[in-house]
């Protein structure tokens, strides 16, 4: 059997459809044209095809290196950050980003002015760490025909959808949000046995 290309290796497949792990509690479009509703999604390691049973949208992104931050911000995230699929997680969140052309037109370094000195979107991220979990994957690098630049998988406790907006509303109100053309907002629980106190995602 012929090894997975590294590329391969870290693609994953978001499907919407109306079963599946994550139940959908509500899908909002922020901007642009909204996606098709559906009941659940499910995250596959690896490639789904487009006409899996059941399936009405499928979304790909690969996971890739941290392209607009320095050392030392990487170290903070390092230090402050933890992995997804931990036990108390059991909200989640898909947020699939469309950047216009006005963004793709800017240096490397242009972009990063905006990112992080103009919007403080890493600083921004550290103030949630470790009560939310991440995972970027980019959707360019699979090529023209994807209809997302960017997915961000989130996932936090319930006791931290509070937290969790809070982070949302502070990035979409930075300058970097001005070249954001395309946004859905797709909120997510998994099965789960409410403990006295506790409440929903």
């Amino acid at each position: 059997m012929t090894a997975p290309t590294t590329s391969a290796a870290r693609l994953f497949s978001f499907i919407g459809s109306d079963a599946g792990a994550w139940r959908v509690e509500r899908m909002h479009c922020v901007v642009g044209e909204p996606m098709p509703a559906v009941r659940a999604l499910t995250v596959v390691a690896g490639e789904v095809p487009t006409s899996a049973a059941g399936a009405s949208w499928r979304l790909r992104g690969i996971t890739s290196n941290e392209r607009y931050v320095e050392r030392a911000e990487k170290t903070a995230l390092v230090g402050k950050q933890e992995g997804l699929g931990r036990q108390a997680s059991t909200c989640a969140a898909l947020i699939p980003i469309r950047k216009n052309a006005a963004w793709w037109a800017l240096t490397q370094d242009e972009r990063r002015r905006v990112f992080e000195a103009q919007s403080r979107h890493i600083a921004i991220g550290l103030q949630y760490l470790p009560a939310v979990a991440r995972r970027l994957h980019h959707c360019r690098d699979l090529g023209a025909d994807e209809p997302f630049d960017f997915l961000t998988w989130f996932e936090y406790a319930p006791s931290d959808s509070a937290s969790f907006d809070q982070l949302l509303e502070a990035l979409r109100t930075s300058p970097e949000w001005a070249y954001v053309d395309r946004e859905s907002d797709i909120r997510l629980a998994s099965e789960w046995v409410p403990s006295p106190g506790s409440s929903p995602c």
